[in-house]
């Protein structure tokens, strides 16, 4: 039986151009390709422009006699998620940029991660946190067991053997996986 294949996500944006700029510059993410005032990244993040975006939708709807979709101004029902080997390093460059609302600073969650979270030019949520290995190892010169970690994160011990000690996760927390 074929099984459905994640392809990506697309942010409807304002502003194609100026988001593209934020996500390469600031983000650091890979421009794979522009078309038509798209713009979509090697990570499988694509920016469209919301009017536009909305009109074609509205019109593929309107043809099977669905209701429009709308578009809600900071509907906080989503987030864009990465990580990064030196937070303060994205932290700092973001706190830079014109226009981006930070939602806190960095905090620590409760299973041990350095997190940080700001509305993009758009009002998406994004969230850059410090990878989870950096968490382990943290962790672990902390002191504290596989056990205890195991514990915190609210995972089996051998899972976080499997990621974090035997490196499946080291090697492959900036994968496309």
């Amino acid at each position: 039986m074929p099984k459905i294949k994640f392809k990506g996500l697309l942010l409807t944006v304002k502003d194609v151009q100026k988001s593209k700029k934020f996500y390469e510059d600031v983000l650091e993410q890979e421009l794979l390709t522009e078309y038509g005032g798209w713009a979509e990244f090697a990570n499988g993040i694509s920016l469209a422009p919301k009017n536009e975006y909305i009109e074609y939708v509205n019109k593929e709807i309107a043809q099977m006699g669905g209701s429009p979709i709308i578009s809600a101004d900071r509907p906080n029902n989503f987030q864009v998620y990465f990580e990064v080997e030196n937070l303060q390093h994205y932290v700092d460059k973001i706190k830079r940029a014109d226009g981006i609302t930070i939602i806190h600073d960095i905090v620590r969650a409760p299973h041990g991660q350095d997190t940080f979270r700001f509305y993009d030019f758009d009002n998406h949520i994004v969230e850059v946190s410090e990878n989870l290995q950096d968490v382990f190892d943290r962790l672990v010169s902390e002191g504290k067991s596989l056990e205890d970690i195991a514990k915190l994160w609210e995972e089996d011990i051998e899972n976080v053997k499997k990621h974090f000690v035997d490196g499946e996760y080291k090697n492959n927390w900036n994968s496309d996986l």
